[in-house]
């Protein structure tokens, strides 16, 4: 497998030559790492149950400073079936929640453990970890980036529908973390990506500037139609992250772009609906399609522990390889 791009590890202010093997953001990588570690989910996936433990010896730090079901199950799952151990720590449980600098507690847990995820509220703290851990760390979720489950996505979208490269994807809501991380994938595995969302909630310029300066194909829109008009896929998320305010204001603002029967009819014939969950049926997305034909979420869900496998053995394992994929 090829090695993240070159330069300096994105966000750490760390040469590349001395940075571990972060998984932080799929901006940070070329196109052909990404793609094996696809392949490797993939493979693992097929193979599943055959008593493989490539990570046997190798224990991972799990952090939450937010709550969590399927990250948090998905890798604790996955890291045990690849032979490893596992140990779950929140912030209330950690010197960091007393004061304890993030460097200090990158350093200590280093001499511990093999590898660190993270989910946090603050990349900076990803970022900070990254800089002074001396071991792989993996980013669980920030307020800016889901990269972990775009990689669960794009492993979907390819079962049910073929290579993604050349494909329209569209989101409709709001332009939050998980939207981020698909504008970056739209980039490193070509395809476009038009998103529908109110103004005011559009994600940071910066990053739809990034993503023209790469070559990419993201279209930022106002009308969730013309967004929708056909796509193979379309994506939405909850109105309301963790760190979101549930006013009544912004669930109006979000109301013209919830995903419903009507609005799917505008998409390719063969479309078919993802949502990373939790999901909040009559608010972003109609039951009629989260429940129907067209929804694959639940294949999405369960793609979280494949292809964080693969990120875990591409991270910890080294030269792992996939025999007989």
């Amino acid at each position: 497998m090829s090695a993240p791009l070159a330069g300096r590890s994105a966000g750490t202010g760390v040469p590349a030559s001395f940075a571990r093997r972060h998984f932080l953001d799929l901006r940070d990588f070329d196109p052909p790492t990404l793609r094996a570690m696809l392949d490797l989910a993939g493979a693992l996936k097929r193979r599943r149950g055959t008593g493989e433990r490539p990570l046997a010896g190798k224990t991972l730090a799990l952090i939450f400073d937010k709550p969590s079901t399927r990250t948090r199950v998905s890798f604790e799952v996955a890291m045990r079936q690849l032979g490893g151990d596992v140990v779950v720590l929140s912030s209330r449980e950690t010197q960091i929640g007393r004061g304890e600098t993030v460097a200090d507690t990158a350093r200590v847990l280093s001499r511990y453990v093999d590898g660190i995820v993270l989910r946090t509220d603050r990349a900076s703290k990803l970022h900070d970890l990254a800089t002074y851990a001396t071991v792989p760390v993996i980013n669980g979720l920030t307020e800016s980036s889901h990269p972990c489950q775009l990689m669960a996505d794009i492993m979907t979208f390819e079962e049910h529908r073929g290579p993604i490269t050349g494909q329209v994807v569209a989101w409709c809501g709001d332009g939050n973390n998980v939207a981020r991380s698909w504008i970056e994938a739209a980039v490193r595995f070509g395809f476009t990506f038009r998103l529908a969302t109110p103004r005011s909630l559009r994600p940071p310029q910066a990053v739809l500037d990034w993503a023209r300066d790469e070559g990419g194909s993201v279209e930022a829109l106002d009308d969730p139609k013309l967004a929708v008009a056909g796509a193979r896929c379309v994506v939405t998320d909850t109105w309301v992250s963790m760190s979101d305010d549930p006013n009544e204001s912004r669930q109006e603002l979000l109301a013209p772009f919830s995903v419903t029967s009507a609005l799917m009819a505008h998409a390719a014939p063969d479309a078919i609906f993802m949502h990373c969950l939790p999901a909040h049926r009559g608010e972003e997305v109609e039951a009629g399609v989260i429940d129907g034909p067209m929804s694959v979420v639940f294949d999405e869900a369960e793609n979280r522990l494949h292809a964080q496998k693969a990120v875990l053995c591409w991270a910890l394992g080294g030269t792992y390889q996939v025999k007989n994929g």
